[in-house]
């Protein structure tokens, strides 16, 4: 019988991200990980190296598929309140990335992230996509392309980064998430203005 090889990195890759969300890095154990996708623990050492390894795959493939979600290319940077739509809609499928990124952000600074300069490519691009927007005028040029996709991923995400915040903010719409996307659409349109 053949083994799925690719199969089993999947099953691995998924039962981690929740582990990893749940837990941690640092937290996360790999017999946990082998136990939730039903395969041998040795698999991630042989496929991942070690748990760091695992947690950089993990990182790697998460951001690819949002990636994939939601493309920012030059030709659709001009309507940067769509593409934060798309953000928004696979933050709220896709909780644990965001928890992911947390989790990264609380270890220690210093040293290079996992995947970190495939990641920073990744970022660059879509800097790329809103500078020739910029240039092509579909888009204001008032603000630095890097300020604007952060500023469009911050509102995108925050959301569910803090829903505690928006409900004492926000109020009785924060438990409508069709009303915060809605609300998270017009803020970016308000960006898409000239001043």
């Amino acid at each position: 019988m053949a083994w799925d090889t690719e199969g089993t990195k999947r099953k691995l890759l998924e039962a981690a991200v929740h582990e990893f969300a749940e837990r941690g890095p640092d937290g996360a154990r790999v017999a946990a990980i082998a136990a939730r996708a039903g395969v041998n623990k040795e698999r991630i050492y042989q496929y991942f190296g070690d748990k760091n390894g695992l947690f950089e795959a993990v990182l790697t493939d998460q951001l690819e598929q949002l990636a994939a979600a939601s493309p920012l290319s030059a030709e659709k940077a001009g309507d940067l309140a769509e593409y934060a739509g798309h953000v928004y809609d696979y933050h709220r499928t896709h909780p644990q990335f965001l928890r992911l990124l947390h989790w990264e952000g609380l270890q220690p600074p210093g040293g290079e992230l996992p995947a970190e300069s495939a990641r920073a490519s990744h970022y660059a691009d879509k800097v790329a996509a809103l500078a020739a927007a910029q240039r092509a005028g579909t888009l204001p040029d008032d603000v630095a392309a890097g300020y604007l996709l952060y500023a469009v991923a911050a509102l995108a995400a925050w959301w569910f980064s803090v829903p505690q915040v928006v409900r004492m903010v926000i109020g009785g719409d924060a438990s409508d998430p069709e009303a915060l996307r809605e609300g998270l659409i017009t803020l970016v349109r308000r960006l898409e203005l000239r001043a």
